[in-house]
C-alpha cells in the first residue's frame, strides 16, 4: 500500500516521503480494517513534524489523526461492524499507532464510529479532531448553555467553524474574530450574532459593547498567546476561559483570580496520550451526538481544499502559512 512516511523532522518537502510499505493485518479479534479514503490535515500535524512525535524513537511515521473509510475486513469478536461499512474516527498519528496518511489502516473498533450517511468521505475525514476538541471545551469544560454568550476566536478555522455551529445549536449567541472580509462572511453563514475583524477593532471593547458592559459567559481560544491574555479581559466575572495552547508568561493570573474566572484547557487527544478507555469512549459519543446534528442539518463542515496523498507536504504548507477556512484534506481514491 501507499503511505506518507515522516522520516525525520523538518520541512515536509524534506520529511514527508510517499512509500510503498505492507498492509497491516489483523492481529486482534476485536480490530477492524479500514480502506481510508480521505484524511483531515491538522495543525497538530505540523506541530508534530517540527518537534517530533510524541512516542520517542518513532520514526519514520505515518502521520494523521483524522480519518474516514470503508471497512474492508473485521476480527472474529467485532460485532459492530461488517465490511462494507463507512467509518470515521481520529486515532494514531502521534508516533504510536500508525496515522492515516496511507490507504490501509488496523484499529480497534471502539475507536472508530458509523460515519453520517450525510457526509462524503472528505468531509467526515475534516471533523472528528474539530469536533471534539470544540465540544469538550464548550460543553464539558465550560458548561456552555443555552441564552449564554460566547466568544470564538478564529471563528472560520478548523476548530472555530464547528465551534460556532455547536454553540448556535444549544442556542448560546455567538460572537467571534476573525481577518478578513471573506471570513467575516463565512461566519456569518455558520450563524454567527456579532463579528470581530481583529485587525480594525479592540476586540475587548467589542465584546463589552456587545454584552453591554458585562463581558461573554464563555470564552473560547484556539489561538493563544496574546489571544488567551486578552481573552480574560472579555470573560464576565464569574465566566468561563477555555484555550487550546499555552498561555505563555506574563498573564495577569491576578485579574483573572480577583474575577474569580474559571480557566480550562482543552487537549482533545489526552484519552490516547493517557490510555484512557472511558474518555475515548466519550469521544466516540460526542462523534455520535455530532452526528445527529450533521442528519438534522445543524452541522456542516468547510472543506476549503482536497489534495491528493501525495502532496502531503503541500498540505502541510498550506496549513502553516495559516488562513485556510475550515479544513484541509487528503483525498485518498479507493484502489482496486
Amino acid at each position: 500500500m501507499q503511505a506518507i512516511h515522516m522520516t525525520a523532522t523538518g520541512p515536509a518537502a524534506e520529511v514527508l516521503q510517499l512509500v510503498d510499505i505492507p498492509e497491516p493485518g489483523i492481529t486482534s479479534p476485536t480490530q477492524i480494517k479500514i480502506r481510508i479514503r480521505a484524511a483531515g490535515i491538522n495543525p497538530v500535524d505540523t506541530k508534530l513534524r517540527n518537534k517530533g512525535m510524541l512516542v520517542p524513537d518513532a520514526l519514520p511515521a505515518i502521520p494523521g489523526c483524522d480519518g474516514a473509510g470503508t471497512v474492508i475486513e473485521t476480527g472474529t469478536a467485532v460485532t459492530r461492524y461488517k465490511p462494507g461499512d463507512n467509518v470515521w474516527f481520529c486515532h494514531g498519528g502521534l508516533g504510536g499507532a500508525p496515522g492515516n496518511y496511507a490507504e490501509i489502516t488496523v484499529l480497534e473498533e471502539s475507536a472508530a464510529q458509523p460515519m453520517p450517511a450525510a457526509l462524503g468521505f472528505a468531509e467526515a475525514a475534516a471533523l472528528p479532531l474539530v469536533l471534539i476538541t470544540a465540544w469538550e471545551a464548550l460543553f464539558d469544560r465550560a458548561g456552555l448553555a443555552a441564552g449564554q454568550t460566547v466568544l470564538i476566536h478564529a471563528g472560520a478555522g478548523g476548530v472555530g467553524h464547528v465551534a460556532i455551529q455547536l454553540a448556535k445549536a444549544v442556542g448560546a449567541q455567538v460572537a467571534t474574530t476573525v481577518s478578513t472580509p471573506a471570513k467575516a462572511a463565512v461566519v456569518r453563514q455558520l450563524g454567527a450574532d456579532h463579528v470581530i475583524d481583529y485587525h480594525d477593532s479592540d476586540v475587548t471593547a467589542a465584546v463589552m459593547e456587545w454584552t453591554a458592559g458585562r463581558g461573554v459567559d464563555v470564552v473560547l481560544d484556539t489561538v493563544g498567546g496574546d489571544t488567551f491574555r486578552n481573552s480574560l479581559d472579555a470573560a464576565r466575572v464569574y465566566g468561563h476561559v477555555v484555550t487550546l495552547l499555552d498561555p505563555g508568561n506574563d498573564v495577569n493570573w491576578k485579574n483573572a483570580r480577583n474575577r474569580n474566572l474559571s480557566i480550562s484547557f482543552t487537549l482533545m487527544l489526552t484519552p490516547m496520550l493517557q490510555d484512557l478507555p472511558a474518555a475515548s469512549r466519550h469521544q466516540g459519543e460526542i462523534l455520535d451526538h455530532c452526528a445527529k446534528l450533521i442528519s438534522d442539518g445543524k452541522l456542516r463542515p468547510l472543506v476549503s481544499t482536497t489534495l491528493p496523498l501525495a502532496e502531503a507536504a503541500e498540505a502541510h504548507r498550506l496549513v502553516e502559512a495559516g488562513h485556510v477556512q475550515g479544513k484541509l484534506v487528503l483525498d485518498i481514491p479507493a484502489q482496486e
